[in-house]
C-alpha cells in the first residue's frame, strides 16, 4: 500500500482551540464521524486532530496501524477542520496519551486543547496513566452515547451529556464482518471504510 500522507485540513494551522480525538479506530465507525462533527458544531473548538493509536497501551489486537491510518482518513480526513495525525507512529512504540499530549503541546505551544472522549471510556479511566496530568493539559471533553452512563468520571469530576452519539461497537462490528454479515454494519460503517476493508482483507471479509 502507498505511504499515507496525513495532510492538515485548511485553517487547522491557525487553529487555536483544538480537540485532539484519539482511539484505536478498529475500525472507524459512523459515531467516530459523528462525534468530529458534533464537536466542531457545538464545542467550543476550532479543530479537530484524529490520532490513532500506534501501539495499544492494553495490548489489544488491531489491525496493521497504516490501514487504520488509512481507514481514518477516509472516514474522517474530508471534514474541514480536521486533520488525521501520524504523530503516534512518530513517536513510536506503545502509545500513552500522556506522552502524545505533552508532545503536541511543546510543538503547538498556542493550542489550547480539549481531550475528544465518548462516556463509553469513563470506567477506564482509572487505569490512564497520569489522568491528573492529561486533565490539566487537555481537560476532556465527553460526549455522551446512547446506552453508556457516566460511571467512572465522578471521582474525575466528569460526567457525561444526554447521549449524542448511536451505540455502535467496533467490536461488534469487527464480529459482524468476520461472520461476513455486512448488512448489520452497512448503517454502523461508512461506505468508503467498508469497501476498504473488504478490498483489503480487514476483519476476515472479502478473502477467498
Amino acid at each position: 500500500m502507498d505511504e499515507v500522507v496525513a495532510r492538515p485540513a485548511e485553517g487547522i494551522g491557525a487553529a487555536r482551540r483544538v480537540a485532539i480525538f484519539g482511539g484505536s479506530f478498529n475500525p472507524p465507525h459512523v459515531s467516530h464521524v459523528l462525534a468530529v462533527t458534533y464537536a466542531l458544531s457545538v464545542a467550543p473548538v476550532d479543530a479537530v486532530v484524529v490520532v490513532p493509536v500506534f501501539q495499544h497501551p492494553f495490548a489489544k489486537e488491531l489491525v496493521p496501524y497504516e490501514d487504520r491510518l488509512e481507514m481514518c482518513r477516509l472516514a474522517l480526513g474530508w471534514i474541514p477542520s480536521v486533520e488525521v495525525s501520524t504523530v503516534e507512529r512518530e513517536l513510536g512504540g506503545e502509545s500513552l496519551t500522556l506522552r502524545t499530549l505533552e508532545h503536541l503541546a511543546a510543538v503547538h505551544p498556542g493550542w489550547s486543547m480539549r481531550l475528544l472522549v465518548g462516556a463509553d471510556v469513563l470506567p477506564d479511566l482509572p487505569k490512564w496513566h497520569r489522568f491528573d496530568r492529561i486533565a490539566e493539559l487537555a481537560p476532556p471533553l465527553v460526549l455522551g452515547r446512547a446506552g453508556i452512563g457516566s460511571e467512572g468520571g465522578a471521582a474525575h469530576g466528569l460526567s457525561a451529556p444526554e447521549a449524542v452519539l448511536p451505540e455502535v461497537s467496533s467490536t461488534e462490528v469487527r464480529r459482524a464482518l468476520a461472520a461476513g454479515d455486512l448488512e448489520a454494519v452497512r448503517w454502523q460503517v461508512p461506505r468508503v471504510v467498508l469497501e476498504y476493508a473488504l478490498e483489503r482483507g480487514l476483519y476476515g471479509v472479502g478473502r477467498g
